[in-house]
């Protein structure tokens, strides 16, 4: 027989008492708490290779290139020409030879009378063309003035060779002197043949005026093309010119259409002295070009105011026959003259 043992019903609700007050006990003490979820941290990323760029070089100084010290350029002497007068010269041959002017010829080397030349006598002949003394550098040639060149006649030498005759025309505003060209010949192709120079056979080309000229090329006979143009012509010092001499009394006697034998005189019909006195005359055919050329000096170079000298001579045309011609006197003044 089993024996059941109950409490008594106060003691039970105590004991009911005590048990809430611990459960309300503790579930006041876990009221009193946060209580955080931790928050996972993301996850670090894992560094991927990045490729480096190559390594640049630092830059190096270079040194600047050398420049050397300016080295003192020597001052240029120009070399002195010395010409030695021969038989036959004259002093404006002389000049138109080194392509100076009469003037500056004079100048340079004190002379007022040209006849006081004499064979043996050294010239200095100027070359002062505008070089500064600093530099030595000699300024450009000057640009021709204005003068044409008429048609070119050709006809061949009797000895052989190929003369070339024309004349300059002075179109410009001022008389002229030491005139030069240069001509060149050339064949079908165009190939060139040969080239000379040459002055004109009258010294003063007066305005308007016509001065003749010729070459000769011996090692030439026929050509296809030609060219020709003037190198030099400057103004000419007037005050030097004698430009009152008269051509007269010419007499023309063509002997077989082979040549034409001329004669005549020379007056000076000014009031000073005529020195260096020349005659040229020009042979023209019927298309009136120069056929012909002839530069002479008369019996006598020298005319007193008033004065006559006379001429004879024989021209030979490299053409034929002429048609007419042309007569032309030169000469300068005498610079001693004590004429009024």
């Amino acid at each position: 027989m089993i024996e059941s043992c109950s409490l008594p019903h106060s003691r039970k609700i105590r004991l009911a008492i005590a048990l809430l007050g611990i459960i309300l006990s503790l579930f006041i003490a876990s009221c009193g708490q946060v209580i955080t979820r931790p928050t996972p941290a993301p996850p670090t990323p894992t560094p991927s290779a990045t490729p480096s760029p190559p390594p640049t070089s630092l830059p190096t100084d270079t040194p600047p290139p050398y420049t050397p010290e300016p080295t003192a350029t020597p001052t240029v002497s120009p070399t002195p020409v010395i010409h030695t007068i021969v038989s036959g010269e004259t002093l404006i041959a002389i000049a138109q030879r080194y392509g100076v002017s009469l003037a500056a010829l004079q100048e340079a080397n004190g002379i007022l009378d040209p006849r006081a030349l004499r064979v043996g006598q050294q010239l200095f002949i100027p070359t002062d063309t505008g070089v500064d003394p600093a530099s030595g550098s000699p300024t450009p040639t000057p640009t021709p003035l204005p003068i044409e060149i008429g048609p070119l006649y050709f006809g061949n030498n009797p000895g052989g060779g190929l003369w070339a005759l024309g004349e300059v025309v002075n179109d410009g505003q001022v008389a002229l002197e030491g005139v030069r060209l240069r001509v060149g010949l050339r064949d079908a192709a165009g190939e060139l043949l040969g080239e000379a120079e040459t002055i004109a056979q009258i010294d003063l080309v007066d305005v308007g005026a016509r001065a003749p000229f010729g070459l000769l090329f011996e090692d030439v006979d026929a050509i296809d093309a030609y060219e020709a143009q003037v190198i030099s012509a400057v103004p000419a010092p007037l005050s030097r010119y004698y430009r009152d001499l008269v051509v007269e009394d010419i007499v023309e006697e063509n002997i077989h259409d082979r040549y034409v034998h001329i004669s005549g005189s020379v007056r000076n019909a000014g009031p000073e002295e005529a020195v260096g006195v020349y005659v040229v005359v020009t042979l023209y055919d019927a298309l009136d070009q120069v056929i012909g050329v002839r530069r002479f000096e008369p019996e006598h170079n020298i005319i007193a105011p008033g004065g006559v000298t006379t001429f004879s001579e024989d021209v030979f045309p490299v053409g034929g026959p002429y048609s007419r011609s042309a007569f032309v006197a030169g000469g300068l003044r005498n610079l001693n003259s004590t004429s009024p």
